[in-house]
């Protein structure tokens, strides 16, 4: 695409297994697009489906000029697939993120223009209602957040808030310095700061197709963020390990007078299994939390890129 004819607005869809759901989604963000009136693009990503979704995406971008393909060479993960669709972004004012089942509105996109037309960098989508999901899965999500909160330190992750948002052309590039291999975006999207503003909407059921997201999946998306995100659980390690000395001490300072004043009784077997066990199972979740760190660390220093793209057939 030449420089003269870069589009004011562009959309960037990670996509994975999405065939039933895509041809809807499309149909929704170009109604929602072209009633914007403004030019713009739609940056598909294809994070190494095995489906039909790269078919449909070609098939999109030889009827729509507007549609951009971004194909990796395999499944990178969907926080690495973000990156590549923000890093092909050819947008001159801001770029849209969203997911394609739908369960983000595409209709909202409007909402989100019209809060960026009132001079803030960032606005974002926020959850007031999450339809079709359990009451654990509502509970768990409001646990996480509220955690990140309070571990974020100076900087404060939106509550209630996914990657679905828009951004400014200035916030984007500010945000593409940041190349790092453990990538949890909903920090990196705060991280980068600028003016920002919540919008507020009604998140609905997932359209067609199964969530990519199981517990598992959830739980080490959780701890990606956090430890991606703050060295809290360093802290707390060193914390807890000061209490469980200041408690070793207690016990001891108790143990020398008795020992003066009542004799030396030999301590029963149960009582020293706990405390060996109490203090190993400590010490076992310190390491593994240095652990975590660490591993990241290195991974950092192999300096491998973040992707590879098999194909990208830009939008025209």
């Amino acid at each position: 695409m030449s420089e003269t004819v870069r589009p004011m607005l562009s959309v960037v869809v990670p996509c994975y297994n999405e065939e039933e759901v895509l041809p809807e989604f499309h149909r929704r963000i170009t109604a929602a697009m072209e009633g914007i009136g403004a030019s713009y693009e739609v940056v598909y990503v294809n994070d190494g489906s095995r489906d039909g979704t790269m078919a449909l995406m070609l098939a999109m971008q030889a009827a729509d000029r507007r549609v951009a393909v971004v194909n990796l060479s395999r499944n990178f993960g969907k926080e690495i697939a973000l990156t590549a669709g923000l890093d092909h972004a050819a947008c001159t004012d801001a770029v849209i993120v969203i997911d394609a089942d739908l369960q983000d509105p595409p209709e909202v996109i409007p909402e989100l223009i019209a809060a960026w037309q009132q001079g803030y960098d960032v606005a974002y989508a926020q959850r007031s209602v999450r339809h079709g999901e359990s009451f654990i899965k509502r509970a768990t999500a409001h646990a996480f957040y509220r955690v990140m909160q309070r571990l974020g330190g100076k900087v404060q992750l939106p509550r209630d808030t996914g990657d679905f948002r828009l951004m400014s052309r200035r916030s984007l590039d500010a945000l593409l310095q940041l190349r790092e291999q453990h990538r949890f975006m909903k920090g990196l999207f705060a991280w980068v700061g600028y003016p920002s503003i919540a919008v507020p909407y009604e998140r609905a059921p997932r359209a067609a197709g199964t969530t990519k997201w199981n517990w598992w999946k959830l739980w080490n998306l959780s701890l990606e963020g956090i430890t991606s995100f703050t060295v809290g659980p360093l802290k707390i390690a060193t914390y807890l390990g000061l209490v469980v000395s200041l408690l070793a001490a207690i016990y001891l300072a108790q143990l020398l007078v008795r020992t003066i004043f009542f004799g030396n009784p030999v301590a029963g077997y149960p009582s020293l299994m706990a405390a060996v066990l109490f203090l190993g199972g400590v010490q076992m979740m310190m390491l593994g939390i240095i652990g975590e760190y660490l591993g990241r660390v290195f991974n950092e220093t192999k300096g491998r890129p973040l992707y590879i793209v098999e194909r990208h057939l830009p939008s025209a």
